[in-house]
């Protein structure tokens, strides 16, 4: 053990928090051996879990080296000063995720209130299936055929290629061109495309 460090064991808190406060690491490393198993103990007994206990005492010791400079030790010691800012950032943070978990639940309760009926929903499918069938008569055979074999049947642009034995950028040009008369086809007729 190097003397320097030997002699931030003799230090009192107050004296490292001080000289912490100056921007000496070595103290501030002196400070955090001390106390941040008692942080991290209280932390969890809050947060419920590791890795949020781990969180909330990395940023409260960011906090101390940054704030080291404002502690007073006539409002209490180190040890009480660090466990009180666990204590508040710990509430801070429990807070909030209570907050984002009630705003959740109202949106997931508006959802399910919001959807339509399962009858109103196949109606809809149904309907949006016929004008798509009508918008695809009016493409010529050859990309009427790549899409088909795209959109229904699931092949991938290399396997529509080698089914009609065709270059794979004609399949794409096609895939390309029957999809642009597609939407243009929606667009005159004032209906929105999805996807």
């Amino acid at each position: 053990m190097a003397n320097r460090e030997r002699q931030y064991l003799l230090l009192a808190d107050e004296d490292l928090m001080s000289l912490a406060g100056n921007g000496d690491a070595g103290a501030f490393a002196g400070l955090y051996d001390r106390h941040s198993r008692a942080s991290y103990s209280l932390a969890y007994r809050m947060m419920g879990e590791r890795q949020a206990a781990e969180d909330l005492v990395q940023e409260v010791f960011l906090g101390v080296w940054r704030a080291a400079g404002s502690y007073r030790a006539d409002r209490g010691s180190v040890r009480t000063w660090i466990l009180s800012i666990v204590r508040n950032r710990g509430i801070d943070q429990l807070r909030t995720m209570a907050s984002r978990r009630r705003v959740h639940d109202r949106v997931e309760a508006t959802a399910s209130v919001a959807q339509p009926s399962e009858a109103f929903a196949e109606t809809w499918r149904n309907s949006q299936r016929e004008q798509v069938r009508e918008a695809l008569r009016v493409l010529p055979p050859e990309q009427l055929k790549v899409l088909e074999l795209a959109y229904y049947s699931a092949y991938t642009h290399t396997e529509i290629a080698d089914l009609l034995d065709l270059p794979l950028g004609t399949v794409k040009g096609r895939m390309r061109l029957g999809l642009q008369k597609i939407r243009e086809y929606f667009d005159t007729r004032g209906m929105e495309v999805s996807g």
